[in-house]
């Protein structure tokens, strides 16, 4: 009796002993572990292991972020009259005009792209260099409706523009806060590559403030998003987005030798795409915001001649003179630790921040000044307050991107002038753009004769919005040119 008593005692302990082995094998399995040894010296006694737990919930998953936004994700189709040749097409690390087709000169040729629906009546967000020039615009949505387009508004300095398609209770993929991402969040890139329609990749977000080289002097504000989520022609236009399926950039460019994807992608931040475009809505274009300061990043060398603690923030060389720094009390040489508690350590980023604001609008900067860390509000003024705010010792004006100078009396004398302004300087602006060289001398703006940089100024102030100049080349050749303040 007692010896069929303790078979029976040794037998319920041995079935325990193997369902707990079963059960530690079993949550092995399924937890998938991988450990490392990290101790590789020669006496070591007790080996030491990390261990990585993924359960099957903690895997990314795209599917509610892709179902949710595939829909608003559309095809743009764009016509042209007549084809020129670009310079940006020379160079094979921005290629800006991904999606063109064909090539050489033509009456009319077509290029593609792709955009996000923003609201549900109509309004569709892509790039500026998708439509720019463009005799008609098409735009197919995700069920192969087709509706043509008009341009609502352009930026060439973000590339961003807005169009605009007669329907309503469209599909919309919400904005989310550009901001907030994080370096490795996986982001979703949606559009319509080599004109396959509606397709997704998945990334992580590499870098953020990213600015690009460009051989032209136009003004470009850049910060973008790097990702290596597989774009390619056609994406341009198209939607980055986050795991919540919120709109976190516009697919712009890539970096390539080849033109097609080699891994690296860059896409405009959404905060900075919302700025541009509520701004084309409310106003019909741009109002850009100017902090009035030149910067230069801080490397260990300067950090180490200006006793820095760290190399956080950007140097001010110089605070532009009435300008909106100016105005709030910043100094040459301090250190901009942040713009309204976004901080920035980089050209692009001061450029992001500042260019999410409208003139007028006010921001608190965080500066490192003489050894601690103050803070000054600044009121932002706009471009044309800037430039017109900008008139140094010896009578020179910055305006529009320009340096202008009361022409020396030598040469207006060899051109048969009695006055005239000099334009000494040309960079990114309005100048440049309209196409304005150096050495050019204005005589006439807005049919009112001019002698000084100030004269400029104080016609600039009195007119309604257009401006038209006068005056003849470094060669003595009679030209116009003219732009608009806004």
């Amino acid at each position: 009796m007692k010896k069929n008593v303790l078979t029976v005692i040794c037998s319920v302990v041995a079935a325990a002993i193997t369902t707990v082995a079963i059960v530690s094998l079993t949550n092995r399995a399924n937890n998938f572990q991988t450990s490392y040894n990290t101790d590789y010296s020669a006496d070591s006694v007790a080996p030491v292991y990390r261990t990585v737990n993924l359960n099957a919930s903690e895997y990314p998953d795209f599917t509610y972020a892709a179902e949710a936004s595939v829909d608003a994700v559309v095809y743009v189709k764009v016509t042209l009259k007549t084809r020129y040749n670009d310079n940006s097409m020379m160079d094979p690390f921005f290629r800006f005009f991904f999606g063109d087709e064909g090539g050489g000169q033509s009456q009319a040729r077509q290029a593609s792209g792709s955009g996000v629906i923003i609201r549900k009546d109509g309004y569709i967000v892509t790039n500026n260099h998708v439509v720019e020039n463009a005799d008609k615009v098409e735009i197919t949505l995700n069920n192969n409706k087709v509706y043509e387009a008009t341009v609502i508004g352009t930026d060439s300095a973000t590339d961003v523009a807005l169009l605009k398609i007669e329907a309503d209770n469209l599909p919309t993929i919400p904005f989310g806060d550009s901001d907030q991402l994080r370096l490795g969040q996986w982001v979703l890139a949606i559009g319509s590559p080599y004109d396959l329609r509606s397709t997704i990749t998945a990334g992580i977000v590499s870098a953020k403030g990213r600015q690009m080289q460009h051989s032209s002097r136009e003004l470009k504000i850049e910060s973008f998003i790097q990702t290596d989520a597989a774009v390619n022609p056609g994406n341009s236009g198209g939607a980055l987005v986050n795991e919540k399926g919120e709109l976190v950039g516009i697919n712009t460019a890539i970096v390539s030798q080849t033109g097609s994807y080699s891994g690296y992608s860059f896409a405009i931040p959404s905060n900075m795409v919302k700025k541009i475009i509520g701004d084309i809505m409310e106003f019909g274009s741009v109002k850009r915001a100017v902090l009035g300061i030149v910067m230069q990043e801080i490397d260990s060398k300067l950090a180490e001649d200006l006793k820095l603690s760290s190399m956080k923030g950007v140097y001010i060389r110089e605070v532009m003179k009435g300008g909106a720094a100016d105005k709030a009390g910043v100094k040459d040489g301090d250190v901009l630790l942040a713009i309204d508690g976004t901080d920035v350590n980089s050209f692009a980023e001061v450029q992001a921040a500042v260019a999410t604001y409208r003139p007028g609008d006010k921001a608190s900067l965080k500066l490192f000044r003489d050894g601690k860390e103050i803070k000054l509000n600044a009121n932002f003024l706009s471009e044309e307050q800037q430039q017109l705010a900008q008139v140094s010792d010896d009578g020179s004006v910055v305006f529009f991107g320009a340096t202008l100078k009361k022409a020396d009396p030598k040469v207006l004398s060899r051109l048969g002038l009695s006055k005239g302004v000099l334009v000494e300087k040309v960079g990114p602006g309005k100048m440049s753009e309209s196409g304005v060289s150096e050495g050019f001398i204005i005589l006439f703006v807005n049919d009112q004769s001019v002698s000084t940089p100030q004269d400029i100024v104080n016609i600039t102030k009195k007119a309604k919005n257009t401006l038209f100049f006068q005056g003849v080349t470094s060669s003595g050749r009679e030209a116009y040119f003219g732009f608009g303040k806004d």
